[in-house]
């Protein structure tokens, strides 16, 4: 009888193990040849990967199936796996570590999805890996290293991508082109090696010089799969095939200016004129007094493929215009200046110019009203108004950077411009604006604090979405635009008044539901009621108190 008890306990066990091992993931099929084990999951919603796939497939192919991301180990389980297909998914992202576990894997599959970047250390957990095929995806940058894992390659697939400029490197530096290499002069016998690179937008300049004479001098055992690559950019280039052109070497820029030092009298307008050559095309900025110039109008014309033109236009010359002007160029090798000095003569000589830098009177007290008009993905848009007699013919200057720091970038503006937009804000960090005369310090009520958020998720770390907060009272709101920082009085009850500002935004918010309200600040959370106000004997840090104003009149006073 224990015998048989013994043996019927032995049969359950390999039955129950022979059900699990039989499990196939909901909508999906599996089946068995000779190659071993397969799954195949075709155009159902899953959204991500089956859980509890059987450890013992060889082969897994789930396309169509709206997946969008391969997190950590995502097949780490199936440790006998083999090939893999993904194609036809919506894949975003690939974790570092997505294909852990996949010591036997010889082929991957990932066309027709939406991958912008790859993780290429990935690859050191898939040492067997013969076929990569990653056409019909959105990748453009193939960095220096992306091939040192993939030693075992005899397939790859990069066509029908977003790669412009690709390095030599990429290539010679893989530890299989240059086994191969070896090997072929020694024996003249091994395994030959695809290589698809065709149908992106190649920009045919001198940074893609290295990789069309790669291309050229390519031959066994690495062979293309199209060996006719033909260049999208620039112009005089596009579709050309690269065995029909020639490219020079990169250079740096060298700026030079047909007149350094121009005179002209007051109210005429001024062009002045800066040449560049360089290889790629440089960008090309002007300066005055070392500071970036907004509001001109600036042309650049291409003369030949290395030379370029750039021309600053200085409106109805005003003594304030006077001194000297940069043009700076520059590309990925290095940069160059040319400076020209512009003098301004008076109608009437009898009365001496002021300095060539006007500064205003410390005591002059314009009152400049000023917002954040526009909240993008990287940063901001401010706007301001000058309670002036004439705004138009004012130059301004920006001061902007941490608010902790010392030192601010200044950003000169010229006349008529009212707007201005930062980009490329940290998270988690705090600001201040402000917005002055030219050449004046700032006052408290020309400047504006503000906190950026936390990045939003792991899924979009490519893109940081930057959200505004503002401070009021030590208080977190979400302020809608046409509030404006503005002048402050002197003295307030912050209980009371933080109390009362808080009931007034709640039945704002209340009387505008339902309506669109282009620039509100979005995702923005009131603080604990504990820490609704401070100390109303409390300074405000750096001295600084400024008040929001709404157009209707109701102020809230901001640190």
């Amino acid at each position: 009888m224990d015998s048989l008890c013994a043996a019927l306990q032995v049969f359950l066990l390999f039955y129950h193990l022979a059900q699990a091992s039989s499990t196939c993931p909901v909508n999906c099929s599996c089946a068995d040849d000779n190659f071993g084990r397969s799954l195949l999951c075709m155009e159902t919603s899953m959204g991500q990967i089956p859980r509890g796939i059987p450890q013992n497939f060889t082969k897994i192919r789930i396309e169509n199936c709206h997946l969008t991301e391969l997190p950590r180990g995502s097949f780490s389980e199936v440790s006998t796996l083999e090939s893999l297909w993904l194609n036809f998914n919506e894949l975003t992202l690939m974790n570092m570590r997505s294909l852990e576990g996949l010591a036997s894997l010889t082929e991957l599959r990932l066309q027709g999805n939406k991958l912008t970047s790859v993780p290429w250390t990935a690859f050191q957990d898939t040492p067997m890996l013969k076929i990569l095929d990653l056409k019909h995806n959105r990748l453009d940058v193939l960095p220096e290293h992306a091939l040192r894992h993939l030693s075992a390659l005899t397939y790859l697939d990069l066509s029908f991508n977003q790669f412009s400029i690709i390095s030599k490197d990429v290539f010679t530096n893989w530890p299989l082109y240059q086994t191969a290499g070896k090997a072929w002069d020694k024996e003249g016998v091994v395994s030959n090696v695809v290589l698809a690179l065709h149908d992106n937008p190649w920009l045919c300049d001198c940074r893609l010089k290295g990789f069309v004479e790669f291309i050229r001098a390519v031959g066994p055992p690495v062979i293309l799969m199209n060996s006719y690559l033909r260049c999208s950019r620039p112009v005089s280039k596009a579709d050309k095939f690269f065995h029909e052109i020639q490219l020079k070497t990169c250079t740096k820029p060298l700026a030079s200016a047909e007149e350094t030092n121009i005179t002209l009298p007051l109210g005429a307008n001024a062009t002045l004129t800066c040449l560049v050559k360089a290889r790629p095309t440089p960008s090309i900025q002007w300066m005055y007094s070392l500071k970036i110039i907004r509001g001109f109008a600036t042309t650049q014309t291409k003369i030949n493929e290395d030379t370029v033109v750039s021309k600053l236009v200085i409106p109805s010359l005003r003594l304030a215009d006077r001194g000297l002007y940069t043009c700076t160029a520059n590309n990925f090798i290095g940069n160059s200046s040319a400076s020209i000095v512009v003098n301004v003569t008076s109608f009437n000589s009898s009365f001496p110019l002021p300095p060539p830098v006007p500064m205003i009177s410390a005591d002059d007290n314009t009152f400049i009203d000023i917002r954040i008009a526009k909240q993008t993905v990287y940063g901001i848009t401010l706007e301001w108004h000058a309670a002036m007699e004439n705004p138009a013919e004012t130059w301004f200057t920006i001061h902007f950077g941490q608010y902790d720091s010392g030192k601010k970038e200044m950003i000169y503006i010229g006349p008529g411009i009212n707007s201005y937009s930062v980009n490329n804000l940290l998270p988690v960090t705090k600001y201040e604006v402000c917005v002055t005369l030219k050449n004046h310090a700032p006052k408290d009520n020309q400047c504006l604090v503000f906190v950026t958020g936390n990045e939003i998720s792991e899924r979009e770390q490519r893109q940081r979405l930057i959200h505004i907060i503002v401070i009021v009272c030590a208080m977190v709101l979400a302020v809608p635009a046409g509030m404006y920082a503005c002048t402050t009085q002197p003295k307030f009850n912050c209980a009371s008044r933080c109390a009362d500002l808080w009931k007034k935004h709640s039945q704002s918010e209340e009387s505008s539901k339902g309506m669109e309200r282009q620039g509100t600040f979005d995702s923005l959370q009131a603080a604990s009621d504990e820490n609704l106000c401070r100390d109303s004997e409390e300074k405000p840090k750096k001295g600084k108190q400024t008040e929001v104003r709404r157009p209707g009149g109701s102020a809230a006073y901001m640190y």
